[in-house]
């Protein structure tokens, strides 16, 4: 058993170092970008001539469409379709970019709901004091609103993240090597899947908590004002 433990860990960490957390941390700055304009097209009502309304409109339609359709459908399905389904209609992608594609929309499309609730738990209050001095909407967006939003979003996107670590699992079914696939080849050869899928776990099970361990860091480092004002 120690044999086999010490000689298939040095691929799982290449596998890992290679294309599970590569796939991870780009998916989910690519998803977190699309999560913020998405929460704030759904939420943002600004003024303009009645064509912009109409227009702004049509963008809330299409980013609550995309949202509903990621939230709604399983991740393996959108893996197939845009790696599998795609190419029939002349669309083809490499498969580690068909994963980044997919794991980055559908982290946008989850993570778009906890900024947008994030955002709307701010007091009415603080919207009101900043426009009656004079500060416009987007400066009190990003000065005030979205500084706060971050902090109250911070654990449920640092449990998106982690998800998403173990998501890329999935990735093994569009051929892409990350650390389950490479378990699946090794447990192939040596007839032991149960060994070798318990060691592949463990190894996710330290990636995730890792990041739980940061997750706890970056909530104290953002709730220290908190905290002081409470002293």
């Amino acid at each position: 058993m120690w044999d086999t433990i010490v000689s298939s860990t040095p691929q799982i960490v290449q596998a890992g170092l290679e294309f599970t957390i590569p796939l991870s941390i780009i998916s989910f700055a690519l998803g977190f970008i699309i999560s913020i304009f998405t929460a704030m097209i759904r939420i943002s009502n600004p003024k303009g001539n009645i064509v912009f309304k109409l227009l702004w409109r049509f963008l809330k339609l299409i980013a609550d469409f995309y949202v509903w359709l990621f939230r709604s459908t399983p991740e393996l399905v959108q893996l197939f379709i845009v790696f599998f389904g795609l190419p029939n209609i002349g669309i083809q992608f490499p498969a580690f970019t068909a994963g980044i594609v997919v794991f980055s929309l559908n982290t946008g499309a989850y993570c778009s709901e906890s900024i947008r609730s994030a955002i709307q738990s701010i007091p009415e209050g603080q919207w009101e004091a900043a426009s009656s001095i004079g500060m416009k909407y987007w400066q009190v967006m990003s000065l005030i609103i979205f500084p706060q939003a971050i902090r109250v979003a911070l654990p449920p996107l640092s449990n998106s993240f982690i998800s998403l670590v173990k998501d890329t699992s999935l990735a093994s079914s569009i051929t892409i090597t990350e650390m389950f696939m490479v378990s699946q080849q090794i447990a192939a050869k040596n007839y032991e899947p149960l060994l070798m899928y318990s060691i592949v776990a463990v190894y996710y099970a330290v990636i995730c908590t890792l990041l739980t361990w940061l997750q706890h860091y970056l909530e104290k480092r953002t709730s220290r004002y908190l905290i002081n004002r409470g002293a």
